[in-house]
Parts: C-alpha cells; structure tokens; sequence
C-alpha cells in the first residue's frame, strides 16, 4: 500500500533524463561546511554554493530544531553520475538558492556512512525497486525518509524540489503519514525469520541450486547473461569450490572461461593492472572505469586458488600485475590501502571524461608502438572488435590465449613475454604523462581486510616473499592505528587521523585477515586479536534472536531502522564472513558455542538461499563446510613452514591450519610438540588421524 501511496503523491517528481550542460561556479567562490571533513568525496563538495552539512548530531539537530526537510545525497569519490550531478546542479547557483532556501542540505560519503547509505537504499528499493549512486532523498527532519531518486538532470531536480516542498509547506500529514508506512517497511526488509526446522544442512539442495542458476550462465563470454557484467568474486569462488568437490567438469570449465574472459576484456587494465568495478556490456569490454579497492583484493584471492585448480600462467600474471597495481598506486608508505581511483579525468579538451586515463587512439597507438606494431594490435584488438564508443579509441581486450597466439603466430612464449612487457611499458610511461584520475585516500578498515586476505592468498599460492611484507605492514597498520583503546575498530583512517566508530564488516574482514595471518605467519598474536574482536563484536553487535549481528555497534547514534546486512553482494554480507569466522574461531579456541552459533545463522538464512544463490553464495561456501568433513590440519616442529608450503600447493577449501614450530598452550597444538620432531595432525571436530611426518602422507588423509 505505502509503494502506491507514494506513487500516487510524487509521480510526477519521479523522472529519468538525458543529460543536460553543465553550469559551473567559478571554484573557491564559495565554501561550506564539508571543508571541515577528510572524505575526499565530501571535499569534492566542499566550495560547492549549496550549503553542505556532514551526516552528524549537530546537523541532524539543526534539521529538527528549524523543521525543515532534509535533503540527503550519498555517493563516493569515483562515482562517475556524482560527478555529473555535481557539474549540472550542485555547482549551479540558481539550483543551490533552491536547496539552501528549503532544506538542510546534507552530503554523505556512502563509504565511510555506510550504515546511512544502507537505511536510504533499502527505502529507494522499496520506492523504486531498483538503486544507485548518486542517491539523493529527502527526509522529515527526523529522518524518514519521504522521496528518493538517483541521478536527476538538474531542470527535474529543480522541478521535484519546489513540488515537495510546496506539499510539505501544504499537506504536511501526507509525507508524515507515507513517512510512517514506509518506515516500517524499511524495518521489515532486513528482518531474518526463525527457521523452525531441525538443523540438518542436507536440506541445503546445492546440485538443484547450481543447476537453477546455471540457467543463467553466459557460455560465450561466462557470468551471468546480461548487462552490466559484475565480477561477484564470492559468486566464483563458491562455483570453483564446489565444482571441484563435485567433480563436475562442465562448471569448472564455466568458471575458468569466467576467469579468462574477464583476464581477457577491457575491464582489466593490461597496461597498468587491476580490475575496474565492472563491465558496461556483455562481453566484458567496455569498463565503468573507476578502480575499487574491494574488487581488487578479493580476485586476487580468487585467482590465486584457481591456480591451484588450473595453473594457468594467465592466473598468475594477473594476480602479480594487479598486486603490483596495488603497491604503486594503492598504498600507502604505513602500509594502508587507499579505497578508489575516479573513472573520470580529464580529457584532451580539458574536461572530466569518464576513462580519459586508460583508453588509447589509433593514432597514438601508432605513435608508441613500433615493436612488432602489427603484432601488438592483434593481440590487444585495435580494430573494430575492440573499439570503444568514440571514433578511434580503444580499450586494450584480448581475444586469445597466449599458446593459441604464438602457436598462430610462429612465437615462443619468451619472445612474447618481453614484448608484452615492453609495450605495457611504454603505454604506462605514455599514460602516465596524462593528468590522472582522482584518488581516494581513505583508508576503510574493511576494505584493508579484504586487500590483506588477498596478499595473504597470494603469498599462499606464490611463495613470494613481497606479499608476505606487504601483508604484514598492513596488518600492523590496523592493529597499530584502527585498534581503538577500548578493543573495538575505527572505520576510517586518513591523513594521520582515525575516525568513525567501526561497523560489522570492518569486524568480519580484519577476523578473517588476522586469522589468514595466524594461518601464514604461525604469530599467535593475530589470532588472539581476533578472538578479542569477535567477542567484542558479540558485546557491542548484539545477537538478533535469528544469532545475526547487527551491522551498527550500540555505541553509535540510532537511525530509522538498526540494520541486519545478510546478503552478499560484491562483498560478501558481514553477517556471512562472521559466521565463517565464528566456525573458525569456535575450533581455534574450543568454543562450541560460536560453532553452533555460525550452525544457526546459516539455518536461518536458508529459505532464501535457493532462490538467490548469487546472493548467498559466501553462505553456501559455509554450508559445504558443515556438509562435508571440515579439517583442522595441526602442524607442529621445526620443519612446519615447508610442510605447509607443500600442503598449500593443493586446494583444499576444507580447511583450517594451526601451526607452530615450538611449544603451545593454545588447544590444537597443546601437549602436540616434541622437540627435533615436525608431525602432521589432520583432524575433524578435535577427532585426530595418527600423526604422519610429510605432507605426501598428510593429503591422502583429507582426500587429495
């Protein structure tokens, strides 16, 4: 009823246009109160003429205390339609005086808020059942939400602006009353019913699941068939484990055309390494060019494990190109990884231009490449296949692998390999004369633990001794600056300074980091920080009656709705990496509880897992553990190191690794080490198999 209310109040507001041109200030002429904040999408605002505030308790309170609307507009740094938004209105003064006169004008960078992007896409969905960045809504000043739209050319925004405000100045009671509707149903989106079942994982159908969303697959170009393309690292990450486990050849070869297609298209940088956030096409081809932190850390991930699978020398070159992207574009000189580089920057005519940066003409092509320049443009498509939307410009994709290309070509893969790296060497050297997309230089703690997992996998799969130094620095980092005194996280950091109370999934990816550094390293101090984390979070996240966290600590300042966040989507649900690392943990340190908690959580979640598999697939990755034997492997004595390094070369998923080369007191190793001596325990649920010395003895054990 509350959809059709709405509708039936503000359709007319509700308009989707083409662009217009944009209306500039001159900069600096005017200034706001986001100069006063480190975001670098707030700062991107902040000599805007509309009256910016911050989302925080004094603005919240000017809104109240002058009962006026609130106008809210959430986006981040590298999003491209926020930056048009901003050129058509919020740099136009004559749409400022519209904003400033009416409404508490309040910016908001989704990724350092997001708990306020949560609250506000969960009512745009219920709105409009669809969402997006920039997301613009207007709220009563308590709050609630009233209207919601994403990009809106400026002559609609200014239209939809006075039509509110007049109804709010008019029919007040109207907005309250929808106001009311559709806060409840923004509380009910995120409510997990109690599966009253008996626990048992067998009602987890994964052959019928796979198989319905198989329906869905792209066999020519792999993912799913339709546009725009996501890379949903966690979606492949659970079809390659369970494709493996089944031994069902037909998925697997789906997962590794996935791979190779993406490895393949423009949404891959072959010239400078690491993904862009998507593909606007089915093919992979064309990008949204912004570069995200979270994509990058997690298919590094992916492709490391799936060279275990396959060791595709393609696997290897992307995870080593992307890490390198990482390090010299990513990083910061404490360790810390940076969040985005902009889609945009600016172009030949001295405007901001979605993918100036990484897109080539046919003319400088010809320019810069004079090895083998024939060669070059049939490797990287400089023909129609490979042309972008303007008239001779390209976006480097591959169409073969590398045996098919020297195989047709007469060459050996040396002789390629010295000139893929020396045109990538001379394009980058070309590019990076170029004015550079914008960077954002926050920190998201949630986002590190992703990055940190990923060289973690990495060094797992490669042995190379950077990634292990890499991933140390990081973690230090977070443990010496995201820490807070109380034993909780701050969620963002920049310039020297650390701020916002952390949320769950800066909780859930540090776990499950430090855990991988425990898992590497044999440093009992990372798992010890994160037992303390978690059982932090079980004070301050509190447990729903479904065992799910909350996504805000009970510290922070109560919104409309106190959110649950349980389905994966890029990044899988905080809520499914926590049960993963309460499993973990439970076994680490003989908690059967949190065992049974992760149990519970997975049970309750189950009725909506077969019919959207792509967004439960990290809880399906925790239900083949409890489906199947899950393996604590205990390696203890001077020789652990190498023979975890041997074991490491096989992909076991299955698994959980304590590892000690001295004596422990902690549960899986006490009363296990014997001076001089390294011995191998595979054990299931504390039930341990007779020791045995090597690694060739220890996988026949678990099944490899």
């Amino acid at each position: 009823m509350f959809r059709s209310y709405l509708f039936s109040i503000l359709t007319a507001l509700i308009l989707l246009a083409c662009n217009s041109n944009p209306n500039t200030v001159e900069d600096f002429a005017y200034t706001n109160a986001l100069i006063n904040e480190t975001s670098p999408y707030l700062l991107q605002h902040a000599h805007n003429p509309v009256d910016w505030y911050a989302w925080n308790d004094s603005t919240l309170a000017k809104a109240k205390r002058e009962n006026k609307l609130m106008l809210i507009s959430v986006g981040y740094a590298a999003c491209h339609w926020c930056h048009v938004m901003e050129r058509e209105s919020f740099e136009d003064t004559a749409v400022a005086a519209v904003m400033n006169a009416n409404f508490i004008n309040i910016k908001v960078d989704r990724e350092e808020r997001p708990d306020v992007d949560q609250i506000y896409m969960n009512a745009i969905q219920l709105m409009k059942g669809r969402g997006g960045w920039p997301l613009n809504v207007i709220a009563l000043p308590d709050g609630r939400p009233v209207w919601a739209e994403t990009y809106v050319p400026k002559d609609e925004w200014k239209r939809a602006l006075s039509q509110i405000q007049t109804l709010y100045e008019d029919s007040p009671e109207r907005l309250v009353d929808y106001a009311a509707r559709l806060e409840a149903g923004i509380k009910s989106l995120d409510l997990v019913e109690i599966n009253r079942n008996e626990v048992d994982f067998s009602a987890l159908k994964t052959d019928s699941i796979v198989a319905a969303w198989s329906n869905r697959f792209d066999d020519k170009d792999g993912g799913i068939a339709q546009a725009p393309k996501f890379m949903m690292p966690n979606n492949y990450h659970f079809l390659l484990r369970y494709a493996v486990e089944s031994k069902d050849k037909e998925l697997l070869d789906f997962v590794q055309l996935t791979l190779k297609k993406m490895a393949f298209g423009g949404v891959y940088d072959h010239v400078g390494g690491g993904f862009a956030r998507y593909s606007t096409d089915m093919r992979w081809h064309i990008p949204h060019f912004e570069k995200m932190l979270y994509d990058n850390g997690q298919l590094v991930s992916l492709y490391s494990d799936a060279y275990l699978v396959d060791p595709n020398p393609l696997y290897k070159e992307v995870v080593y190109e992307t890490l390198q992207y990482v390090a010299d574009e990513m990083t910061h000189e404490s360790g810390a990884f940076y969040s985005s580089l902009d889609a945009d920057s600016e172009g030949p005519n001295g405007e901001l231009e979605e993918g100036a940066y990484y897109i080539y003409t046919e003319a400088e092509i010809d320019s810069l490449i004079t090895e083998k320049p024939a060669l070059f443009k049939e490797y990287y498509s400089i023909n129609n296949y490979g042309k972008w939307e303007e008239e001779n410009a390209y976006v480097l994709i591959r169409q073969q692998a590398d045996p098919e290309f020297t195989a047709a070509h007469q060459l050996d893969q040396n002789t390629l390999d010295a000139l893929k790296s020396g045109w990538k060497k001379t394009l980058l050297d070309y590019r990076n004369t170029r004015p550079r997309p914008g960077l954002d230089d926050k920190s998201l703690t949630s986002w590190n633990g992703l990055m940190l997992k990923g060289y973690l996998d990495a060094y797992r799969v490669f042995n190379e001794p950077k990634f292990l130094e890499a991933a140390i620095k990081n973690a230090n980092f977070i443990k010496d600056k995201q820490l807070k005194a109380d034993g909780g996280l701050w969620h963002s950091f920049k310039d020297g300074k650390s701020t916002i109370n952390g949320y769950l999934e800066d909780y859930a990816s540090v776990i499950d980091g430090f855990i991988a550094m425990y898992e590497t390293t044999f440093d009992e101090q990372w798992l010890n920080l994160a037992k303390s984390l978690l059982e932090y979070a079980q004070e301050h996240f509190g447990y729903t009656d479904s065992r799910l966290f909350y996504f805000t600590s009970d510290q922070d300042a109560q919104l409309v709705s106190r959110s649950i966040e349980y389905r994966d989507n890029v990044i899988p649900a905080s809520n499914s990496i926590m049960a993963h690392n309460l499993l973990k943990l439970g076994h680490y340190f003989d908690q059967p509880d949190w065992i049974k908690d992760a149990q519970t959580m997975l049970h309750n979640v189950l009725p909506e897992v077969a019919a959207y598999p792509t967004s439960f697939s990290n809880w399906m990755q925790l239900g083949r553990n409890f489906q199947n034997e899950f393996y604590e492997l205990v390696v203890v004595g001077p020789q652990a190191e190498d023979v975890l390094a041997e074991i490491n070369k096989t992909y076991i998923p299955n698994k959980m690794i304590a590892a000690s080369t001295t004596e422990s007191d902690a549960p899986l190793l006490k009363n296990r080490f014997i001076e001089g001596e390294t011995f191998v325990y595979v054990c299931v649920n504390n039930t341990c198999k007779l020791p045995v010395r090597t690694a060739a003895e220890a996988l026949p054990l678990m099944g490899y």
